[in-house]
């Protein structure tokens, strides 16, 4: 999992390019790995421009079982723009030393094209409270004044 500052216990393999004390690696693109039956990447995919995610999806897509799932939360473009004051931390989301910032943001039409272009299937919105990492407050939770502003979305690798 991409999982930024969030140590989710021993039962997750932690990536991300932050070395933090829980990261095994920063290799998103899991080269160490044949297989594996679930990726979840939270606000990761906004620090890639729409050209430089779809290498990383197809990559994330071979390396899941058929079947297999990929879980994804980033900013909600739909949301975002509807409200009343701008979020500029969702929407640029400055993070790390030296500083990296969002490069896109999506709206679930344009991310289900996104996916089902890189080869995914079944692609759908979660709930992130029915989650088996629903006890860590991670973005997949972000709201902002009881608006969920977090685009969920998991699909299915289909065939390779």
């Amino acid at each position: 999992m991409m999982c930024g500052k969030r140590n989710f216990g021993p039962d997750w393999v932690h990536i991300d390019s932050e070395n933090y004390d829980h990261t095994v690696s920063g290799d998103i693109w899991l080269q160490a790995y044949q297989e594996v039956d679930l990726i979840y990447c939270s606000h990761g995919i906004a620090y890639f421009d729409r050209e430089e995610i779809i290498p990383l999806l197809k990559c994330w897509h071979g390396k899941l079982w058929p079947g297999g799932l990929l879980r994804l939360s980033t900013p909600d473009w739909e949301v975002l723009r509807q409200m009343d004051a701008p979020m500029l931390g969702p929407l640029y989301g400055k993070m790390n030393q030296p500083p990296i910032y969002h490069k896109t943001v999506y709206d679930e039409i344009g991310l289900h094209l996104l996916l089902e272009h890189t080869g995914f299937t079944h692609i759908r919105r979660y709930d992130h409270r029915l989650t088996e990492h629903a006890q860590f407050d991670d973005h997949s939770a972000a709201y902002h004044k009881g608006q969920l502003i977090s685009l969920n979305i998991e699909c299915n690798a289909g065939h390779r």
